[in-house]
């Protein structure tokens, strides 16, 4: 048995009390707006997020972290991580990343089986990626398994949001599991090779959907 698969099940599981099931990262206005209204629309948005936007940007940063936190590059990490919080395109996105990270921080903190580095105190906003790719370093998870299980996790919830604000029933939202888990290698192993001129945060439509939330007359999640 691999001695890290529990960790990294722990990493990427709901429960991680980082709070990201309030957020939903504009899909909720995509369903006000009639966007996404079914299983269909559902997966195509999604998908096109995850091929196009988070697998392009979030996930080689997040791999690029991991590396860095590593070879204890710390002046990497802090460049990657003003990066991060700068790319993010609305107020509540960049809310999203930083309680989440404050909220992981202070739980890698509460952990026994962790040496955290003086460097990831030093920062004095840290989004959520600088976080999960300190923890997959300190736990020894193979890059590869640990961009899987971070984008997994951001299927997921994207998935719940998706149940809770069309809604879909449970079936649905298994299958759109399916069919994203089964586009997961193919995103990891090109996050794996893209180099960083190549990322690429361009996803207008995911923007103007965060935007247009934060003025959502009704709403279930922060973002």
């Amino acid at each position: 048995m691999n001695p890290t698969l529990p960790r990294l099940l722990q990493l990427a599981s709901p429960a991680l009390p980082v709070g990201a099931y309030t957020y939903s990262q504009g899909l909720e206005w995509a369903v006000e707006s009639g966007l996404v209204r079914d299983q269909a629309s559902a997966l195509g948005w999604i998908a096109a997020l995850l091929e196009e936007g988070i697998g392009c940007f979030e996930a080689p940063l997040t791999g690029q972290l991991q590396r860095a936190w590593a070879a204890a590059e710390h002046a990497e990490v802090e460049r990657l991580n003003a990066d991060f919080v700068a790319s993010r395109e609305s107020s509540e996105l960049r809310a999203e990343t930083l309680q989440m990270g404050y909220s992981l921080r202070r739980l890698l903190h509460e952990l026994d089986d962790l040496v955290l580095p003086p460097a990831f105190d030093a920062l004095a906003e840290v989004s959520f990626p600088v976080g999960w790719a300190l923890a997959a370093d300190g736990w020894k998870i193979p890059l590869a398994d640990s961009l899987t299980a971070y984008l997994w996790s951001w299927c997921e919830n994207q998935t719940m949001a998706a149940l809770k604000a069309v809604p879909l029933g449970q079936a649905a939202g298994q299958r759109i599991l399916f069919a994203l888990g089964g586009r997961l290698p193919g995103v990891v192993e090109r996050a794996l090779e893209l180099r960083e001129e190549r990322w690429s945060n361009f996803a207008p439509g995911l923007a103007l959907a965060c935007s247009c939330h934060e003025t959502q007359y009704t709403r279930l999640f922060r973002s």
